[in-house]
């Protein structure tokens, strides 16, 4: 997941966030008129923030993998 953020391991919370939004914006369906590879994409940048900003998801993902 980190590297689907383009972030180390070491990242903050901050850093994460930020990074995701910018994701976002470049790979939001919406604004690439619905290609699948974006939807796909923006699919990976959603699942990959949600593990990442959540502390507890965070800290089992880093653990197990």
């Amino acid at each position: 997941y980190y590297e689907i953020l383009g972030v180390g391991v070491d990242a903050t919370g901050k850093e994460i966030t930020k990074k995701y939004r910018r994701l976002c914006v470049k790979h939001h369906p919406d604004k690439n008129g619905g290609d699948r590879h974006h939807r796909t994409k923006f699919d990976e940048i959603s699942k990959a923030y949600d593990t990442l900003s959540d502390p507890e998801k965070r800290k089992m993902y880093d653990q197990l993998g």
